[in-house]
């Protein structure tokens, strides 16, 4: 086993695999597909070779393989096959998800060069903005919830985490600078003790490719320096981002001092802390809850879009 390899329960395998744990039990008992540790409670634990396994025999059941048969295969034939399949794949959906299970493969191998096959044969075929909607960002969302409870190995996210940032780098150069004196301008922050840039970094290109104006400010900028930005420059939008474990307390204070401190300057907030229904966003402020809010918020189109309100 891999010395930074991670131990994964049986739900971390019903999470990343999409088979459900009553059925991972039954292919152990019946055709010994996997051989777990246990705990002196004979708890299941997993390693990464597991996770690799069942995510390709996952894969190959989609495309028609047979339980009874993949579990015959040794480990050779069942990675020719998925090489096989996943040069034939034709349709869209099985397509997203193959590259998925690859990005997750690629995480727990270390394999930067199998993740930049991946991406780059997706975004030949749809591009990069349906390469991010569709498989980068459901992919980060089928392994953060093990990343937050500590199942999977640190490194294992830093790894991914630089290799996709490197990924939307590239993308935002690309774009073509924006010289439309009278476009919104955006300033993109996150606050204080806020590391995870992924989501702002791809709000970036979202918004620098409809044609915005995009100051980027990057990781825990202080409060000050904020509001010092918004008196001097005066943006149309802020967008900021709340991921790491803030208490309810400390997000509805800095919410609040955020409204005051931004003057003209509207307010967006974004992130997986702000969907917790204790969160009071202020009357004005708007809850970018998805990319697609994101999307129609550029776009012009609010309609859906939530907005604080007085209490």
């Amino acid at each position: 086993m891999h010395p930074l390899s991670s131990k994964y329960s049986i739900k971390d395998l019903e999470r990343l695999s999409g088979v459900k744990a009553h059925t991972i039990r039954i292919w152990e008992q019946r055709y010994n597909l996997l051989n777990p540790d246990r705990t002196d409670t004979n708890i299941r634990l997993y390693s990464d070779q597991d996770v690799k396994l069942l995510l390709n025999i996952s894969l190959l059941l989609r495309h028609g393989g047979k339980i009874s048969h993949l579990c015959k295969l040794s480990l050779q034939e069942i990675s020719q096959k998925i090489i096989d399949l996943t040069k034939t794949a034709e349709s869209k959906e099985p397509f997203f998800e193959s590259q998925i299970d690859q990005l997750v493969l690629s995480m727990i191998d270390f394999d930067d060069v199998r993740f930049e096959q991946t991406i780059a044969e997706s975004v030949s075929i749809h591009g990069f903005e349906m390469t991010m909607l569709n498989i980068v960002i459901p992919f980060l969302q089928k392994v953060g919830m093990m990343w937050l409870s500590g199942e999977s190995s640190i490194v294992q996210e830093h790894f991914i985490s630089n290799l996709i940032r490197k990924r939307l780098l590239v993308a935002v150069d690309s774009l073509s600078p924006v010289r439309d004196q009278s476009a919104d301008s955006y300033l993109l922050f996150l606050p204080e003790g806020e590391l995870h840039e992924t989501g702002l970094l791809f709000s970036k290109y979202i918004l620098k490719a409809r044609g915005k104006k995009v100051t980027y400010l990057g990781q825990t900028v202080p409060r000050e320096d904020v509001k010092g930005f918004c008196q001097d420059q005066k943006p149309t939008f802020l967008l900021t981002f709340f991921t790491a474990a803030h208490s309810v307390s400390s997000i509805n204070e800095y919410l609040k001092d955020l409204k005051a401190m931004a003057g003209t300057t509207r307010v967006l907030v974004a992130g997986m802390q702000i969907h917790d229904p204790l969160i009071m966003i202020p009357e004005g402020v708007v809850f970018i809850s998805s990319v697609m809010d994101l999307i129609n918020f550029a776009e012009g189109n609010v309609g859906s879009l939530k907005t604080g309100t007085s209490n």
